[in-house]
């Protein structure tokens, strides 16, 4: 079996495009693989072809050998956007290998520790603020509508829910985002008092909606520096939160976070491979560290959680994306034993299941893996067509 064609797909999810890869071989098996790109204006595609064209006419199911050749490769540029793109490879690999096999991606991993995957509602309320349009949902104007939300999670049997930080100090709500461009906020990145004060009462709301028993987590990126994490983590702490959320490159400066807070911090969500996210064990900068399973390659995102479990940290995973990232993500979660929780968009566009051939079943707030070889479902390449990709701000 040889590889034949690398192709890259689009197809739009409302505000943003979805990104696929397609594999295939001379033997008619085909791999598949999502690769979220949204935020970098597609740069992921062409690298993605370019590397994936050095494995044209090569046994697709030498998948270890296969991605430590492009590693070797890119040795100069080994982490980031590159890393993003050999992770791709490698879960398009995983995918033949294990239709090959007549077997689930899982069994490559070790095999399935559990059938029933725990999730957690994730952007709750964030998309109700920004793109409620595309997906058909209520806008959220209030937090009296917060609070309603946070009801409709405890009613539809999720956990727990995760939300980002909505503004209600004008007109029209808004995200407070200033460590993303064009974002609002100090673009300085220190908290104002009204943004730490939004914070409280958002999730306050979220408590009083949702009830003591689910999990609430709020996601402030990459919004601050390490003084207004822990001026948030300090006003937050009354209100029992699952863990707060936070993104930056220094380790030391997530561990300073983490010891200054009471709430417990999740991170790593944006890093490449063992490499980067060992430092962030050593220095016990984590709670929970979140892996991404598309950026990473499901074999790297195995050894992530692998040297995480020597540090006695359980892992989640990072998933915003289409159906195939989630069943990848899924993979991963049913095999690894440092298990926490999954992410999962909840509200996404009415057409996201018409994508792949097979959905999952979710029930209670956890996934079902559909049955099958492979991811258990393949990318329907005629629903891509019926949604094609739109002209994006990102």
């Amino acid at each position: 079996m040889k590889i034949s064609s690398v192709e890259t797909l689009y197809c739009s999810a409302g505000w943003r495009n979805l990104s696929f890869l397609k594999v295939s071989t001379d033997a008619g098996l085909v791999g598949w693989a999502e690769f979220p790109e949204n935020h970098i204006n597609g740069v992921l595609s062409p690298l993605v072809r370019h590397l994936g064209q050095q494995l044209i006419g090569e046994d697709p199911r030498r998948v270890q050998p296969l991605v430590d050749r492009l590693r070797r490769a890119s040795w100069g540029v080994p982490f980031g956007a590159v890393a993003r793109s050999i992770g791709a490879l490698e879960n398009a690999l995983v995918d033949i290998k294990a239709k090959s096999l007549d077997v689930p991606a899982y069994e490559l991993i070790g095999g399935m520790i559990r059938d029933r995957i725990r999730m957690y509602w994730s952007h709750c309320g964030s998309y109700h603020v920004t793109n409620w349009k595309d997906l058909g949902v209520p806008r959220i104007t209030s937090l009296d509508d917060v609070k309603a939300l946070g009801r409709k999670v405890r009613e539809s049997g999720y956990h727990a829910l995760k939300t980002n930080l909505m503004m209600f100090d004008k007109a029209e709500p808004y995200m407070y985002r200033p460590g993303f461009a064009g974002g609002s906020g100090d673009p300085d990145r220190n908290p104002t008092r009204a943004a730490i004060a939004a914070a409280v009462d958002q999730m306050t709301a979220f408590r009083e909606g949702a009830g003591a028993d689910i999990g609430i987590k709020l996601d402030i990126n990459f919004n601050f520096r390490p003084e207004g994490y822990l001026r948030m983590a300090r006003a937050l702490q009354p209100l029992d939160l699952d863990w707060l959320e936070i993104d930056n490159f220094s380790a030391a400066a997530v561990a300073q976070v983490r010891r200054g807070s009471r709430i417990p911090i999740a991170s790593c969500e944006t890093l490449s491979g063992c490499r980067q996210l060992r430092p962030y064990l050593e220095q016990e900068a984590v709670d929970v560290a979140i892996i991404d399973v598309p950026w990473n390659g499901i074999l790297e995102s195995m050894r992530m959680a692998a040297l995480a479990d020597a540090f006695e940290i359980n892992v989640a995973t990072h998933n915003f994306c289409g159906p195939i990232a989630t069943l990848m993500s899924a993979h991963f979660c049913a095999a690894v034993p440092n298990f926490r929780v999954m992410e999962m968009d909840v509200v996404q566009v009415p057409w996201t299941n018409d994508l792949i051939t097979q959905a999952p079943v979710i029930e209670d707030g956890h996934m079902r893996l559909p049955a099958g070889p492979g991811w258990g479902a393949d990318v329907n390449e005629e629903a891509l067509k019926a949604h094609p990709p739109v002209a994006t701000k990102h």
